[in-house]
């Protein structure tokens, strides 16, 4: 599995995901949002370790130099 995510994409859905988490914690988000919010945030910092983002695999998209 090559890497296909550079650096500051990696940065941008680490913070997106802390936001998720944030807006968790303080009850601003409940129920639903809360679920697919934290299921998204749970993906994005998955990828964000990993380096590869499966969704830019079959369109051959790479954003790391």
């Amino acid at each position: 599995m090559k890497q296909n995510m550079g650096s500051a994409d990696r940065i941008i859905r680490v913070v997106l995901a802390v936001a998720v988490a944030v807006l968790y914690f303080t009850n601003l988000i409940s129920g639903t949002a809360a679920i697919i919010l934290g299921i998204l945030a749970i993906v994005f910092l998955l990828t964000s370790v990993v380096g590869f983002c499966p969704l830019y695999a079959p369109f051959k998209l790479s954003t790391k130099k």
